[in-house]
């Protein structure tokens, strides 16, 4: 006797009986083995998309660039940037509402073609805000001509123990720079 799909079937012979169980084990392996590459696909995709989009670049790196026209510094601490200071000329996107305002930022940095994300320490809100921007951009399917998503390597509190240059005017966007 085979049990298949809740029905029994009774065959002759033990020949029957192995073929039977071998084409079933043979379909059930088969389906397995389709959704285990599927995984895997889906897997390497993410994996690449995170690869391609998004890189760190040190303090030291962005000090020389920061005043370029085409890159724009996001900060995406919460409170903290009110308090801390910032980098000068760096726009707020607070990370607790980031995703409603990704439309917003993407009119902020038209013409900028590389955008640095920092939070605190650069090691949550700055990456998945970041991430979250690229998925954006994918998704959108629309040149907005931003090519680099970077994280700035040790976010805020590294460039400013690090004594790189911090702002701590109250102006909405920032354009000075004190120390």
């Amino acid at each position: 006797m085979v049990k298949e799909e809740g029905r029994i079937l009774h065959l002759k012979g033990n020949k029957k009986k192995k073929e039977k169980k071998r084409k079933i084990q043979s379909l059930v392996l088969f389906r397995s083995g389709q959704e285990k590459g599927a995984q895997r696909n889906r897997a390497k995709i993410l994996a690449k998309r995170m690869a391609q989009t998004i890189s760190y670049i040190t303090g030291s790196q962005l000090l020389p660039l920061k005043r370029l026209p085409n890159i724009a510094i996001i900060d995406v601490r919460d409170d903290e940037r009110s308090y801390d200071g910032h980098i000068a000329g760096s726009l707020h996107y607070a990370s607790g509402t980031f995703t409603d305002k990704i439309s917003n930022l993407i009119q902020d940095v038209k013409g900028k073609d590389t955008l640095v994300f920092h939070c605190a320490l650069s090691q949550v809100r700055g990456p998945t805000c970041a991430r979250r921007l690229a998925y954006h951009l994918e998704e959108m399917k629309e040149d907005t001509g931003i090519k680099n998503i970077l994280v700035l390597e040790r976010g805020f509190n590294g460039w400013e123990a690090s004594g790189r240059p911090v702002c701590r005017c109250t102006d909405i966007p920032c354009k000075g720079e004190t120390a």
